[in-house]
């Protein structure tokens, strides 16, 4: 079970065109997305700079399309084999950062809680 403090948690949703490339585009973004506040309380700081960790979970259903009918179509998302590799490589890109990184289980039911301090929470695409 994926746990960390004070960070980033993220919902990593990967479309079935996405490739190791914009994997790499947003954990370079992620790490250096200055969100955090600094002693003045301006968001300046990024989650390395704060000593943050970051909690990635694959969620292919952030590639769901609701616009026809009432269920959601999946068509987009990646197939299990290509979002897992790509998940991983997403991981390993963050790590390599030697950033703290906790991860859920790839392809799993999960529970997952937080507590989301501050008015911020964006929506990134490659």
């Amino acid at each position: 079970m994926g746990a960390i403090g004070p960070g980033l948690c993220i919902l990593l949703g990967i479309g079935r065109e996405d490739r190791e490339h914009d994997a790499a585009f947003l954990a370079g973004r992620i790490m250096k997305l200055r969100i955090f506040d600094d002693a003045q309380g301006k968001m300046n700081r990024s989650v390395a700079d704060c000593g943050g960790e970051l909690l990635v979970v694959s969620q292919f259903t952030l590639c769901g399309d609701w616009r026809k009918g009432n269920r959601p179509s999946f068509s987009d998302a990646a197939a299990p084999e290509l979002a897992e590799r790509l998940y991983q490589y997403f991981v390993q890109r963050l790590r390599d950062s030697n950033l703290r990184v906790a991860t859920g289980r790839f392809q799993s039911h999960m529970q997952l809680s937080l507590v989301n301090d501050g008015p911020v929470t964006f929506v990134m695409d490659s």
